[in-house]
């Protein structure tokens, strides 16, 4: 368990606030990987970034509202559209 939390701990985002994981993996391919080769880690919309530390995580700078959080999100669902004629689909459910 010590060595799962080291690796976890070492490639997720814990030094700021996020909702986990936000695109299931598509088929064969990782949704976090599709992010990180499009050069999006570190993009931010308002306080919403994706994780610089991992693809598939939008973290909260400071003060995100939740139309930063869903304009980021349809922003990584177009650019990957565009490049790997995906469609992601989202781990998280949004509740308007």
């Amino acid at each position: 368990m010590i060595e799962y939390k080291k690796i976890r701990l070492s490639k997720q985002p814990y030094d700021l606030p996020s909702a986990g994981s936000v695109f299931k993996n598509p088929n064969n391919n990782s949704a976090g990987r599709l992010i990180e080769n499009l050069g999006l880690r570190g993009y931010s919309i308002g306080d919403a970034m994706i994780s610089k530390k991992h693809g598939n995580f939008i973290v909260n700078k400071g003060n995100a509202t939740s139309i930063d959080i869903i304009n980021l999100i349809n922003f990584i669902k177009l650019k990957v559209k565009e490049k790997y004629n995906l469609e992601l689909e989202l781990e998280q459910e949004i509740i308007d």
